[in-house]
Protein backbone atom coordinates (compact mmCIF):
# COMPACT_ATOMS: atom_id res chain seq x y z
CA UNK A 1 0.00 0.00 0.00
CA UNK A 2 1.11 3.22 -1.09
CA UNK A 3 1.64 6.39 0.82
CA UNK A 4 1.61 7.15 4.20
CA UNK A 5 1.71 4.21 6.38
CA UNK A 6 -2.03 3.82 8.39
CA UNK A 7 -3.15 2.01 11.31
CA UNK A 8 -5.66 1.67 14.19
CA UNK A 9 -4.49 3.92 16.70
CA UNK A 10 -7.24 4.11 19.18
CA UNK A 11 -10.04 0.91 19.62
CA UNK A 12 -13.37 1.13 21.55
CA UNK A 13 -17.10 -0.74 21.47
CA UNK A 14 -20.20 -0.68 23.51
CA UNK A 15 -23.09 -3.50 24.30
CA UNK A 16 -26.55 -2.88 25.50
CA UNK A 17 -27.30 -3.75 29.32
CA UNK A 18 -29.88 -6.02 28.24
CA UNK A 19 -29.24 -9.71 27.79
CA UNK A 20 -31.33 -12.20 25.53
CA UNK A 21 -30.43 -15.97 26.24
CA UNK A 22 -30.96 -18.77 24.22
CA UNK A 23 -33.46 -19.59 27.13
CA UNK A 24 -35.59 -16.78 26.99
CA UNK A 25 -36.10 -17.60 22.83
CA UNK A 26 -37.24 -20.89 24.08
CA UNK A 27 -40.06 -19.25 25.40
CA UNK A 28 -40.83 -16.81 21.66
CA UNK A 29 -39.87 -19.90 19.10
CA UNK A 30 -39.85 -23.53 19.25
CA UNK A 31 -35.98 -23.95 19.70
CA UNK A 32 -33.37 -24.63 22.29
CA UNK A 33 -30.60 -23.68 24.14
CA UNK A 34 -28.73 -26.96 22.85
CA UNK A 35 -29.74 -26.99 19.42
CA UNK A 36 -28.75 -23.10 18.95
CA UNK A 37 -25.42 -23.59 20.65
CA UNK A 38 -24.50 -26.52 18.34
CA UNK A 39 -25.48 -24.82 14.94
CA UNK A 40 -24.00 -21.73 15.75
CA UNK A 41 -22.32 -21.42 19.07
CA UNK A 42 -24.29 -18.03 19.93
CA UNK A 43 -25.45 -18.58 23.75
CA UNK A 44 -27.00 -15.02 23.83
CA UNK A 45 -27.14 -11.57 22.34
CA UNK A 46 -27.44 -7.46 23.91
CA UNK A 47 -30.60 -6.02 23.11
CA UNK A 48 -31.20 -2.08 22.63
CA UNK A 49 -33.10 -0.39 25.28
CA UNK A 50 -36.72 0.86 23.51
CA UNK A 51 -34.82 4.79 24.32
CA UNK A 52 -31.83 3.15 22.55
CA UNK A 53 -31.06 4.14 18.70
CA UNK A 54 -27.79 3.18 16.81
CA UNK A 55 -26.62 6.30 17.06
CA UNK A 56 -26.60 5.82 20.67
CA UNK A 57 -24.76 2.52 20.72
CA UNK A 58 -22.01 4.67 18.06
CA UNK A 59 -21.26 7.20 20.52
CA UNK A 60 -20.58 5.09 23.82
CA UNK A 61 -18.38 3.15 21.14
CA UNK A 62 -16.88 6.58 19.72
CA UNK A 63 -16.06 8.20 23.23
CA UNK A 64 -14.05 4.85 24.35
CA UNK A 65 -12.33 4.78 20.91
CA UNK A 66 -11.10 8.81 20.74
CA UNK A 67 -10.48 8.00 24.41
CA UNK A 68 -7.70 5.54 23.62
CA UNK A 69 -6.28 7.16 20.38
CA UNK A 70 -5.98 10.30 22.88
CA UNK A 71 -8.01 12.70 19.27
CA UNK A 72 -9.93 14.80 20.45
CA UNK A 73 -13.44 14.68 18.26
CA UNK A 74 -13.32 18.40 17.50
CA UNK A 75 -9.73 17.49 15.77
CA UNK A 76 -11.85 14.53 13.72
CA UNK A 77 -11.57 14.72 9.98
CA UNK A 78 -13.47 11.95 8.71
CA UNK A 79 -16.57 9.57 10.31
CA UNK A 80 -17.72 6.48 8.47
CA UNK A 81 -20.62 4.59 10.12
CA UNK A 82 -20.94 1.07 8.25
CA UNK A 83 -24.54 -0.17 9.45
CA UNK A 84 -27.77 -1.40 8.21
CA UNK A 85 -30.13 -0.21 10.86
CA UNK A 86 -29.40 3.71 10.55
CA UNK A 87 -31.31 5.79 13.27
CA UNK A 88 -33.67 6.74 10.12
CA UNK A 89 -33.51 7.08 5.81
CA UNK A 90 -31.86 10.22 6.69
CA UNK A 91 -29.84 12.32 7.78
CA UNK A 92 -27.39 9.40 8.14
CA UNK A 93 -26.36 8.47 11.28
CA UNK A 94 -22.93 9.49 11.09
CA UNK A 95 -23.97 12.92 11.26
CA UNK A 96 -26.24 12.58 13.84
CA UNK A 97 -22.96 11.05 15.67
CA UNK A 98 -21.00 14.15 14.80
CA UNK A 99 -23.15 16.36 15.85
CA UNK A 100 -23.11 14.86 19.61
CA UNK A 101 -19.48 14.45 19.83
CA UNK A 102 -18.98 17.92 18.60
CA UNK A 103 -16.52 17.10 15.94
CA UNK A 104 -17.54 20.00 13.96
CA UNK A 105 -15.10 19.95 11.15
CA UNK A 106 -15.16 16.14 10.46
CA UNK A 107 -17.03 15.35 7.04
CA UNK A 108 -19.33 12.05 7.95
CA UNK A 109 -21.44 9.47 6.24
CA UNK A 110 -22.62 6.22 6.45
CA UNK A 111 -21.69 2.88 4.80
CA UNK A 112 -23.90 -0.05 3.89
CA UNK A 113 -22.34 -2.98 3.03
CA UNK A 114 -23.73 -5.27 6.20
CA UNK A 115 -21.40 -7.24 7.74
CA UNK A 116 -18.79 -6.63 5.78
CA UNK A 117 -18.92 -2.72 6.39
CA UNK A 118 -16.95 -2.19 8.53
CA UNK A 119 -13.97 -3.54 6.94
CA UNK A 120 -15.32 -1.32 3.83
CA UNK A 121 -15.01 1.48 6.50
CA UNK A 122 -11.15 0.79 6.94
CA UNK A 123 -10.16 0.78 3.53
CA UNK A 124 -12.42 4.17 2.30
CA UNK A 125 -10.75 5.98 5.64
CA UNK A 126 -7.21 4.14 5.34
CA UNK A 127 -7.15 5.39 1.50
CA UNK A 128 -7.82 9.03 2.25
CA UNK A 129 -5.71 8.87 4.84
CA UNK A 130 -2.67 7.68 3.25
CA UNK A 131 -3.91 10.12 -0.10
CA UNK A 132 -2.90 12.83 2.24
CA UNK A 133 -6.32 14.19 2.13
CA UNK A 134 -6.99 13.61 6.24
CA UNK A 135 -4.91 12.72 8.88
CA UNK A 136 -7.41 10.93 10.52
CA UNK A 137 -10.95 9.12 10.50
CA UNK A 138 -13.38 7.90 12.95
CA UNK A 139 -15.15 4.12 11.41
CA UNK A 140 -17.93 3.11 13.60
CA UNK A 141 -19.72 -0.45 13.18
CA UNK A 142 -23.04 -0.23 14.68
CA UNK A 143 -26.12 -1.82 14.74
CA UNK A 144 -29.74 -2.32 16.47
CA UNK A 145 -30.40 -5.48 14.73
CA UNK A 146 -33.22 -6.51 17.13
CA UNK A 147 -35.20 -3.58 15.55
CA UNK A 148 -35.67 -5.64 12.12
CA UNK A 149 -35.61 -8.97 13.52
CA UNK A 150 -39.11 -10.99 13.48
CA UNK A 151 -39.00 -12.77 16.82
CA UNK A 152 -40.92 -15.19 15.41
CA UNK A 153 -38.75 -16.59 13.02
CA UNK A 154 -36.78 -19.53 14.22
CA UNK A 155 -34.49 -19.44 11.28
CA UNK A 156 -33.08 -15.71 12.21
CA UNK A 157 -34.34 -14.48 15.38
CA UNK A 158 -31.58 -16.50 17.52
CA UNK A 159 -28.76 -15.16 15.62
CA UNK A 160 -28.88 -11.46 15.76
CA UNK A 161 -27.26 -8.77 18.79
CA UNK A 162 -27.43 -5.43 19.17
CA UNK A 163 -23.87 -3.01 19.84
CA UNK A 164 -21.00 -0.99 18.14
CA UNK A 165 -17.29 -0.94 18.06
CA UNK A 166 -15.08 1.81 16.53
CA UNK A 167 -11.54 2.68 16.10
CA UNK A 168 -9.54 6.20 14.86
CA UNK A 169 -6.91 5.59 12.33
CA UNK A 170 -3.78 7.44 11.69
CA UNK A 171 -0.51 7.70 10.77
CA UNK A 172 1.66 5.03 12.43
CA UNK A 173 5.33 4.32 12.43
CA UNK A 174 7.10 2.79 8.99
CA UNK A 175 6.47 -0.85 9.00
CA UNK A 176 2.94 -0.86 10.99
CA UNK A 177 -0.46 -0.30 10.04
CA UNK A 178 -2.65 -1.42 6.78
CA UNK A 179 -0.94 -3.78 4.68
CA UNK A 180 -3.57 -4.94 1.96
CA UNK A 181 -7.46 -4.89 1.82
CA UNK A 182 -9.41 -7.45 -0.50
CA UNK A 183 -13.29 -5.89 -1.04
CA UNK A 184 -15.25 -7.76 -3.16
CA UNK A 185 -18.92 -8.10 -4.29
CA UNK A 186 -21.69 -10.34 -5.86
CA UNK A 187 -25.24 -8.42 -5.70
CA UNK A 188 -26.22 -11.60 -8.19
CA UNK A 189 -27.19 -12.73 -4.47
CA UNK A 190 -28.74 -10.26 -2.91
CA UNK A 191 -32.01 -12.15 -2.91
CA UNK A 192 -30.38 -14.12 -0.24
CA UNK A 193 -29.96 -12.17 2.76
CA UNK A 194 -31.96 -8.25 2.84
CA UNK A 195 -34.71 -6.73 4.23
CA UNK A 196 -36.60 -4.95 1.77
CA UNK A 197 -39.43 -3.39 3.10
CA UNK A 198 -39.13 0.64 4.06
CA UNK A 199 -37.59 1.57 0.56
CA UNK A 200 -38.19 2.42 -2.22
CA UNK A 201 -39.07 -0.09 -3.71
CA UNK A 202 -41.38 -1.35 -1.07
CA UNK A 203 -42.43 2.09 0.90
CA UNK A 204 -43.89 1.39 4.39
CA UNK A 205 -47.40 0.27 4.19
CA UNK A 206 -49.90 -1.66 5.41
CA UNK A 207 -48.83 -4.47 3.31
CA UNK A 208 -45.57 -3.96 3.87
CA UNK A 209 -45.61 -4.40 7.52
CA UNK A 210 -48.60 -7.27 7.56
CA UNK A 211 -46.02 -9.83 5.14
CA UNK A 212 -43.15 -8.79 6.88
CA UNK A 213 -41.02 -7.07 4.80
CA UNK A 214 -39.44 -4.99 7.24
CA UNK A 215 -37.86 -7.92 9.13
CA UNK A 216 -34.58 -9.68 7.98
CA UNK A 217 -34.63 -12.59 5.61
CA UNK A 218 -32.52 -14.96 5.08
CA UNK A 219 -31.47 -18.04 3.21
CA UNK A 220 -29.70 -19.68 5.40
CA UNK A 221 -28.08 -22.82 3.56
CA UNK A 222 -26.97 -21.19 0.90
CA UNK A 223 -25.97 -17.93 2.86
CA UNK A 224 -23.48 -20.48 5.19
CA UNK A 225 -22.41 -22.23 1.49
CA UNK A 226 -21.28 -18.77 0.48
CA UNK A 227 -19.53 -18.05 3.85
CA UNK A 228 -17.82 -20.90 4.26
CA UNK A 229 -15.97 -20.60 0.60
CA UNK A 230 -16.06 -16.52 0.47
CA UNK A 231 -14.13 -16.35 4.20
CA UNK A 232 -10.92 -18.72 3.18
CA UNK A 233 -10.85 -17.21 -0.43
CA UNK A 234 -10.95 -13.37 0.69
CA UNK A 235 -8.31 -14.31 3.75
CA UNK A 236 -6.40 -15.80 1.48
CA UNK A 237 -6.55 -13.29 -1.07
CA UNK A 238 -5.72 -10.56 1.69
CA UNK A 239 -2.44 -12.54 2.76
CA UNK A 240 -1.89 -13.10 -1.16
CA UNK A 241 -1.42 -8.74 -1.54
CA UNK A 242 0.29 -8.26 1.58
CA UNK A 243 2.92 -10.85 0.87
CA UNK A 244 2.61 -12.78 4.13
CA UNK A 245 1.90 -16.43 4.63
CA UNK A 246 -0.75 -18.10 6.73
CA UNK A 247 1.23 -19.19 9.25
CA UNK A 248 2.71 -15.73 10.26
CA UNK A 249 -0.65 -14.51 11.53
CA UNK A 250 -0.83 -14.03 15.10
CA UNK A 251 -4.59 -13.44 15.26
CA UNK A 252 -7.75 -13.93 13.21
CA UNK A 253 -10.32 -11.86 13.68
CA UNK A 254 -13.68 -13.00 11.90
CA UNK A 255 -16.83 -11.49 11.37
CA UNK A 256 -18.79 -13.77 14.31
CA UNK A 257 -21.92 -15.14 12.90
CA UNK A 258 -21.40 -18.76 13.26
CA UNK A 259 -18.62 -20.70 15.17
CA UNK A 260 -19.18 -23.69 12.05
CA UNK A 261 -18.02 -20.82 9.48
CA UNK A 262 -15.01 -19.14 11.87
CA UNK A 263 -14.08 -22.89 12.02
CA UNK A 264 -14.07 -23.72 8.48
CA UNK A 265 -11.90 -20.41 8.08
CA UNK A 266 -9.53 -21.78 10.19
CA UNK A 267 -9.17 -25.27 8.78
CA UNK A 268 -8.41 -23.51 5.35
CA UNK A 269 -5.82 -21.11 7.03
CA UNK A 270 -4.46 -23.95 8.94
CA UNK A 271 -4.49 -21.71 12.26
CA UNK A 272 -5.29 -23.15 15.67
CA UNK A 273 -8.19 -21.54 17.30
CA UNK A 274 -6.27 -20.06 20.35
CA UNK A 275 -4.64 -17.56 17.29
CA UNK A 276 -8.84 -16.52 16.60
CA UNK A 277 -10.49 -14.35 18.47
CA UNK A 278 -14.21 -15.90 19.32
CA UNK A 279 -16.69 -13.80 20.98
CA UNK A 280 -20.01 -14.93 19.11
CA UNK A 281 -21.04 -17.08 22.30
CA UNK A 282 -21.43 -13.70 24.25
CA UNK A 283 -22.46 -11.31 21.50
CA UNK A 284 -24.17 -13.09 18.60
CA UNK A 285 -23.93 -11.58 15.08
CA UNK A 286 -23.62 -7.32 15.25
CA UNK A 287 -23.32 -7.58 11.30
CA UNK A 288 -20.92 -4.80 11.09
CA UNK A 289 -20.47 -4.35 14.71
CA UNK A 290 -18.87 -7.99 15.00
CA UNK A 291 -15.61 -7.41 13.72
CA UNK A 292 -14.42 -3.86 15.78
CA UNK A 293 -16.44 -5.22 18.53
CA UNK A 294 -14.16 -8.30 18.65
CA UNK A 295 -10.80 -6.21 17.69
CA UNK A 296 -11.74 -3.83 21.18
CA UNK A 297 -12.14 -6.75 22.94
CA UNK A 298 -9.11 -8.64 22.12
CA UNK A 299 -7.08 -5.12 22.79
CA UNK A 300 -8.81 -5.15 26.09
CA UNK A 301 -7.74 -8.76 27.24
CA UNK A 302 -4.22 -7.83 25.89
CA UNK A 303 -4.50 -10.42 23.34
CA UNK A 304 -2.56 -8.40 20.81
CA UNK A 305 0.82 -7.08 21.17
CA UNK A 306 2.69 -4.28 19.08
CA UNK A 307 4.48 -5.72 15.81
CA UNK A 308 1.76 -8.68 15.58
CA UNK A 309 0.00 -9.42 12.64
CA UNK A 310 -4.06 -9.43 12.74
CA UNK A 311 -6.07 -10.72 10.24
CA UNK A 312 -9.59 -9.35 9.47
CA UNK A 313 -12.27 -11.19 7.52
CA UNK A 314 -16.27 -10.88 6.99
CA UNK A 315 -18.90 -11.62 4.60
CA UNK A 316 -22.51 -9.82 4.69
CA UNK A 317 -25.70 -8.99 2.70
CA UNK A 318 -25.08 -7.87 -0.87
CA UNK A 319 -23.68 -10.20 -1.35
CA UNK A 320 -19.89 -8.80 0.28
CA UNK A 321 -17.35 -9.74 1.64
CA UNK A 322 -13.79 -8.05 2.91
CA UNK A 323 -10.68 -9.06 4.20
CA UNK A 324 -7.61 -6.50 5.55
CA UNK A 325 -4.01 -7.73 7.03
CA UNK A 326 -2.96 -5.21 9.61
CA UNK A 327 0.37 -4.91 11.77
CA UNK A 328 -0.29 -3.87 15.08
Amino acid sequence: MNGVPVGIIGTGMYVPERVLTNRELEQLVETNDEWIVSRTGIRERRIASKEQATSDLAYEAALEALGNAGVAAENLDLIIVATVTPDMSFPSTACILQSRLGAKKAAAFDLSAACSGFIYGLANASALIASGMYKNALVVGAECLSRITDYTDRNTCILFGDGAGAVVLGEVAEGRGFRSFELGADGSGGELLKACGGGSRNPVSQEVLDSKMQYIYMAGKEVFKFAVKIMGSAAEEALRKAGVDKSEIDLLIPHQANIRIIQSALERLELPEEKCMINLNKYGNVSAASIPIALAEAVREDRIKEGDQLLFVGFGGGLTWGASVLVW
